[in-house]
């Protein structure tokens, strides 16, 4: 298992989150997807390494962008 933290900039409410959530999900090898509002962070869980370029895509597909890439 392992695990990647990114900070996602533009989120303002609930379903912000939530569509974060969604994408992120649905990339290959992602098991767990948590995502804190308040510091913007997103924890991403898997059973291997995930390439970082499929995380930002997805965070880009629900329309935020991630921070530093």
């Amino acid at each position: 298992m392992s695990t990647a933290t990114y900070t996602v900039q533009g989120m303002t409410c609930g379903h912000c989150v939530s569509s974060v959530k969604e994408e992120v999900s649905e990339v290959a090898g992602v098991t767990s997807v948590e995502v804190d509002l308040a510091s913007g962070l997103l924890t991403v869980g898997s059973d291997g390494p995930v390439d970082p370029a499929k995380i930002v895509a997805a965070v880009e597909e629900a329309g935020y962008e991630v921070a530093n890439q």
